[in-house]
């Protein structure tokens, strides 16, 4: 988890700094990852705001920790797990699965009733990807 944090502080979203971390199954980091714009797309030129129309909104543009960390990948991720930041989306949750990720250790769940975590927690539940919140104790 100390790894998601600290790649979280790479994000230029003035509000939100999510980071992800992939480990395989003997812990080894095999991915790594951060919310952000796509690369070769201004941080200075596309929105940061959170209210508007669709193409005046971050979210029509950032690309999520989870995402990024898959995408940045160095192995077959079967079998792993990954440390985020949040509880993942259901976008990211379909690119979790997909992947073959089969544990999600999130830190905060902001967004638990809202639909999309919702939405998450159904996939993961139906394809047998475990989640839990990470423990602090365990530092």
């Amino acid at each position: 988890m100390g790894v998601a944090e600290l790649s979280a502080k790479r994000s230029k979203d003035p509000s939100t700094q999510v980071g992800a971390c992939i480990v395989d199954t003997r812990q080894r980091i095999v991915g790594v990852g951060y919310n952000g714009f796509p690369e070769g797309c201004s941080d200075e030129e596309l929105p940061w705001g959170k209210e508007g129309d669709f193409l005046d909104v971050k979210y029509t543009y950032v690309a999520h920790a989870e995402l990024n960390a898959v995408l940045n990948a160095t192995t077959n991720l079967e079998g792993s797990t990954i440390y985020v930041g949040l509880f993942p989306c259901n976008e990211c949750a379909k690119v979790i699965i997909q992947s073959g990720i089969k544990e999600v250790v999130f830190k905060r769940d902001y967004y638990a009733n809202k639909d999309i975590v919702t939405a998450s927690r159904i996939m993961f539940n139906m394809s047998g990807v475990k989640f839990r919140r990470y423990d602090e104790s365990s530092k």
